[in-house]
């Protein structure tokens, strides 16, 4: 008797029309189809909607694993059913990358300050409550040099700040926000710190970093599948630059493109070195992560942090990308694939 095909779902967000519509045929995830295919695993699509979540989890029902692209923020809705909903499949066997609650462990901003003694940490402070920013971030920002927050899940630059003293008024802040579109503001520190509110809803909580010097020099974005540096990417990341002179707006420069190179890239050795034969075992370890259990695609961004006396380079840790990578280098697509056949026979 022939032995059935494993079958796996790639899950991403959509309305009623995506998900009547779905196919995989031409979609930005029809590389991933055909890899896992090669690899003797069948893949099928699954658009994802709070609106139809219980026909999702029909569907999920009768597969054998599920790769999950959704942002912490969709069309400004949380990922708090969709999650709930991939714990309940993964209970009963279903296999689900990445898992919410790894997601969780090493997918959010809080990462930054869980992470801050690692070589790639640096100063990192935490506020869980609206009364401790308030009354912590003035003497983080009396150490003189901007500070750049982030609020504790998000994507696309939505809630990421940058923060300074005035350099005339001492009754203002300057702060640029992140977010595309964004021009830079000043700003009397209590208006400042009633727009930050609406972070602290629920389980938010703000992360408060120094801003790096060498961000002009752009950012690193290593991936990785499961422990296995399988790609990288380079991009010039602008949105926090200060606005060019005599631009009137306020705007800040348009980011560039992000350039893609495969594993081996000599440029990027130092970093694969650093993530495979060290950061990887410091984070699962403060984390609490079984390395078996790392997503099957994920990455880390990296800043230049402050060459040594040799002139070397070093990194500092930006964030931690779990929920919805994408895109990524295509020598990723052939570890993805083997690795989830891996996942799947275990």
């Amino acid at each position: 008797m022939a032995v059935k095909s494993p079958k796996v779902a790639l899950l991403w967000h959509g309305d009623r029309e995506a998900r009547n519509t779905a196919t995989l045929v031409g979609h930005r995830f029809s590389g991933v189809a055909q890899v896992l295919r090669g690899v003797g695993i069948e893949a099928e699509p699954a658009v994802y909607n709070d609106e139809f979540a219980d026909e999702v989890r029909d569907q999920l029902s009768g597969v054998d694993g599920v790769l999950v692209w959704v942002n912490p923020i969709e069309q400004e809705c949380d990922r708090t059913i969709l999650d709930n909903l991939l714990r309940e499949l993964s209970g009963k066997g279903v296999f689900v990358s990445a898992h919410p609650d790894v997601i969780l462990k090493m997918g959010t901003k809080e990462v930054l300050f869980l992470t801050r003694e690692m070589r790639w940490g640096c100063d990192t402070q935490l506020y869980s409550t609206i009364e401790q920013f308030r009354e912590q971030l003035p003497a983080s920002l009396a150490k003189g040099k901007p500070r750049v927050l982030k609020q504790y899940r998000g994507n696309g630059g939505n809630g990421v700040w940058k923060v300074e003293k005035h350099p005339s008024d001492p009754e203002l802040i300057r702060v640029r926000h992140a977010l595309r579109g964004s021009i830079e503001q000043d700003l009397p520190l209590a208006e400042f710190f009633n727009q930050f509110e609406v972070y602290f809803n629920g389980s938010g909580r703000i992360i408060d970093q120094p801003y790096q010097d060498r961000l002009i020099d752009g950012m690193v974005r290593c991936y990785l599948t499961g422990d296995k540096v399988v790609g990288f990417g380079r991009q010039a990341i602008n949105a926090l630059f200060p606005a060019p002179s005599g631009c009137a707006s306020g705007h800040a420069p348009q980011p560039g493109p992000r350039h893609y190179y495969p594993p081996d890239t000599t440029a990027f050795q130092p970093i694969k070195m650093k993530m495979e034969n060290e950061w990887l075992d410091a984070m699962c370890h403060i984390l609490h992560i079984e390395p078996e259990s790392l997503p099957i695609i994920w990455d880390a961004d990296f800043l230049f942090g402050p060459k040594t006396s040799s002139g070397d380079d070093t990194y500092v840790l930006c964030e931690i990308n779990v929920s919805s990578v994408y895109p990524f280098p295509d020598e990723a697509l052939e570890p993805i694939a083997v690795a989830t056949r891996e996942r799947l026979r275990n």
